[in-house]
């Protein structure tokens, strides 16, 4: 990335001041801690932290100037873009390298499998050229615009398509997201649980994720779950656009009919698409995981790629941590599935330990899923359902609601001495107790409660 002052304020819709506007910015910092020589420090107002109080300690760290609001920082020689608002001024630069691009833009989000399905989606696409793509998690208001200066290189033509990651904290992020990068493909992974207090619902959620096929082209595809509860109301939400479907389903437009885990790190999955097979190995396990690899492929040779070649590239694809992530553990295999957490979520980690070939112990660590609201009570004893289905050998639970957890499984006949309390993160490791080559550790839970705390190296 290679941008001047100048032509960066030009593009937020800002005024440069205390620099020439010819300095060069070649990245982006949100957090002054991490600035480096030659960024460009966004003073972003969040509900705990203003970022207008660390802006000259991001000059100091190297930022070339800093991108701030009128009426919170009044610049007095600091090299700064002034802007009336940081949402609207990224959202104005992101708009103006978008209307500058002219392949398919494939804009992703759903309840969960977001990031996954972003980097299955990247793979199959970088078969017919540079795909521009949101890295990591960076699906904010804040953090997707920025895919497009930072991945851009000189004037876009080089890069083929874009796939774009867009979060939800409440209604209107969405369609403010979607605004800005026009996805031409569209992808609803699911309907799920996440940030259920946030919208009052799941027909809330439903509505809030569907906000991406209000911003869809008119002439564009929706790309849609076959088996999700919701799926009526994202078809409505649709309208008159192409909507294509992926599932286990015979009626998906993308089918997945088999799938078998070869160990912790890979899995072969088959399939049909449009009365083609194809066959891939996921660089993971997963049942649900084999969903998003559906999707991906279906929106990638929606935007032209040829199914084989994309099918053949999901095997190269780089998993961010936290995703079942496995690591080693006393001799044990540590399944690290602790990036977020909601009823089907969890279920779908149980099964994925059921799956997998163990030849010791299966233990499952579970902590409290959050943001469910008024539904946490009901989630919780759902996943305890979920126990006693499975059936793993062993469970840690930890956190509030956790005891609905048992309270569901032990109803369900799973046996309460199967089950122990961890009173904190730091009580993990004597809550599980000893472990042997041949276990599996699996651990599940909100982000927040950052459980991987509980297992030394």
């Amino acid at each position: 990335m290679r941008f001047t002052v100048s032509e960066l304020a030009s593009r937020l819709g800002g005024r440069f001041e205390g620099c020439t506007g010819e300095e060069i910015v070649s990245g982006f910092a949100t957090d002054n801690r991490q600035v480096q020589p030659g960024d460009l420090f966004l003073a972003i107002r969040g509900a705990n932290v203003d970022g207008h109080t660390f802006v000259n300690q991001a000059l100091a760290s190297g930022a070339v100037a800093a991108v701030v609001e009128k009426a919170h920082f009044q610049p007095s020689g600091q090299p700064c873009i002034v802007v009336e608002s940081l949402v609207d001024a990224l959202a104005f630069m992101g708009r103006s390298f978008r209307n500058e691009f002219s392949g398919p833009v494939i804009g992703i989000t759903g309840s969960a499998g977001k990031t996954t399905t972003k980097e299955f989606t990247v793979s199959a696409l970088s078969t017919i050229g540079r795909v521009i793509r949101t890295e990591g998690n960076r699906n904010t208001e804040f953090t997707s615009p920025l895919a497009w200066p930072e991945q851009w290189e000189v004037d876009g033509s080089s890069a083929h398509s874009a796939v774009i990651e867009m979060g939800m904290r409440g209604f209107g992020q969405i369609a403010h997201l979607a605004a800005i990068s026009k996805p031409t493909v569209a992808i609803i992974t699911n309907i799920g649980w996440s940030h259920l207090e946030l919208v009052g619902s799941r027909e809330g959620i439903a509505r809030a994720k569907s906000e991406i096929l209000e911003g869809l082209a008119e002439d564009g595809t929706a790309v849609l779950w076959s088996e999700d509860e919701y799926l009526g109301n994202l078809i409505n939400a649709a309208g008159d656009r192409k909507i294509v479907t992926f599932g286990r389903s015979g009626n998906a437009d993308c089918q997945v009919t088999d799938y078998k885990p070869i160990d912790w790190f890979e899995a072969e999955i088959s399939g049909v698409l449009k009365g083609k097979k194809w066959k891939a190995v996921m660089p993971t396990v997963g049942r649900h995981l084999a969903l998003n690899v559906a999707a991906a492929l279906l929106a990638a040779t929606e935007a032209g790629a040829p199914l084989d070649a994309a099918a053949e590239a999901i095997g190269r694809t780089q998993l961010p941590p936290m995703r079942m992530e496995i690591r080693s553990w006393k001799g044990a295999t540590l399944v690290m599935d602790n990036y977020n957490s909601n009823p089907p979520a969890v279920e779908f980690a149980l099964e994925t330990l059921a799956d997998v070939p163990v030849e010791g112990q299966r233990i499952v660590v579970l902590g409290t899923m959050r943001e469910l609201g008024e539904e946490s009570a009901a989630g919780h004893r759902n996943v305890g359902r979920a126990v006693a289905r499975f059936k793993p050998d062993r469970v840690v639970l930890i956190g509030p609601d956790t005891d609905k957890i048992e309270g569901g499984a032990v109803a369900k006949g799973y046996p309460a001495e199967k089950i122990t309390h961890a009173a904190t993160v730091e009580d993990l490791e004597s809550a599980i107790g000893p472990v042997h080559p041949g276990d599996a550790v699996l651990v599940k839970g909100s982000r927040a409660l950052e459980l991987e705390r509980g297992f030394s190296a």
